[in-house]
């Protein structure tokens, strides 16, 4: 889901600022500092609270920063379980690759092979689009998304209200897209598409005649131990530890905050329904990129980027975001966005450096920043560069 290019909001006042503490779950160490100071800067950006865990070759560092809950002032936790959005990309990806190791489908069948005349009219043309371009957004697919109707019935402050329980099947969600032209003929261009992945969960559905849900559970929550992660379906609430989700549900950058924790998170469907923790997201990332999900050849599929628009070096993979950082650092992961949500997780190629965190609020904070400051040691700027960890979600 890619919820901040509909939603602009203002800084939270007041209680963030002055709760912008930072609470450590583990002794602090030197190597973290600038990590924990890029969290205190989106804190006092606006961003009601932070919670993350890096893991290197010297172990496992948690911290928060500000606040979970505006109301009561209660802190963030570093057990925090969280709505991922897009990071729920790279999961199915990664089954969608497997299956393609198991010789099940081909990454060049077209979305028609799987999905008969479901891919049609307008232009748009399910014979000519192939999964590897739904896996690498050069489909050309419109992004549901970002249609007016869409974003006022979901996003804006009363279609939340109003709907925000509402059950929204796959096959609404194309309808959506498939109301407007393509954005350019497959293979042309690049455009970020939450419609490529709700497409790619159907393809999962045919293939394998379960859901796209269940073949994640099975082949990477429960190998893995993903203890935090879940698909929460049409379940509107967020099981677990959590803290509170906030949302201005507007296009301006003033007004109120709202509580947006509960809400029918059927809209994003394989586009960004998950729900995980830091932890988790760590050893997912780590564990793919150390070839543990995936065989290599698959891996180096998955790993193959096309160029970003504005991100001069980042690139996008199957599921996959790629960037190299200011110290020339490379690193692979992906972020997510969804009402009330930011978040990233992030890893080096090896596997071994990794850091996962959230955002409790969607309107603003510099994710750049601290991906930066935790590979690179640099000091967190207010303005961010362009990059391919900043809410391409």
């Amino acid at each position: 889901m890619r919820v901040r290019t509909a939603l602009v909001g203002a800084i939270v006042a007041g209680v963030a600022v002055t709760q912008a503490g930072v609470a450590a779950a583990a002794p602090a160490t030197g190597r973290h500092t600038p990590t924990r100071k890029a969290m205190e800067v989106a804190v006092r950006d606006g961003v009601p609270g932070v919670t993350a865990t890096a893991v290197d070759r010297h172990g496992t560092w948690s911290a928060t920063a500000g606040v979970g809950n505006l109301r009561t002032g209660a802190p963030r936790s570093t057990a925090d379980r969280y709505r991922v959005g897009s990071i729920t990309k790279t999961f199915v990806s990664t089954v969608l690759l497997q299956l393609e190791a198991e010789k099940r489908l081909s990454l060049d069948d077209t979305v028609d092979t799987w999905l008969p005349g479901v891919v049609h009219g307008n232009g748009n043309d399910g014979t000519r689009i192939t999964i590897r371009q739904l896996l690498n957004h050069t489909s050309g697919i419109f992004n549901y998304t970002t249609d007016e109707d869409f974003v006022a019935a979901h996003f804006a402050k009363d279609g939340f209200f109003a709907h925000r329980y509402d059950t929204v099947t796959p096959q609404q969600i194309v309808a959506v897209a498939l109301s407007h032209k393509p954005d350019f003929a497959p293979g042309t261009s690049w455009n970020y598409s939450n419609t490529n992945y709700v497409l790619a969960g159907m393809v999962i559905e045919k293939v394998t005649g379960r859901s796209y849900a269940s073949q994640i559970r099975d082949r990477i929550i429960k190998p893995l131990h993903l203890h935090a992660t879940s698909l929460p379906g049409t379940r509107a609430t967020v099981p677990g530890p959590h803290s509170r989700a906030y949302s201005k549900l507007a296009e301006t950058t003033t007004g109120p905050t709202y509580d947006v924790t509960a809400l029918n998170p059927s809209m994003a469907s394989s586009a960004g329904e998950m729900i995980s923790d830091s932890a988790d997201l760590d050893r997912f990332y780590s564990a793919l990129l150390r070839g543990r999900l995936l065989p290599r050849e698959q891996l180096k599929e998955m790993k193959t980027t096309v160029r970003i628009d504005g991100v001069p070096n980042g690139g996008y993979g199957l599921g996959l975001l790629e960037e190299t950082l200011s110290c020339g650092v490379r690193v692979w992961g992906h972020d997510g966005g969804i009402h009330g949500s930011t978040s990233a997780a992030v890893t080096t190629a090896d596997g071994r450096h990794s850091i996962a965190f959230n955002f409790n609020g969607d309107w603003t904070g510099n994710a750049e920043a601290v991906v930066e400051a935790e590979f690179c040691g640099t000091p967190p700027s207010r303005r961010a560069a362009p990059g391919a960890f900043q809410a391409r979600s």
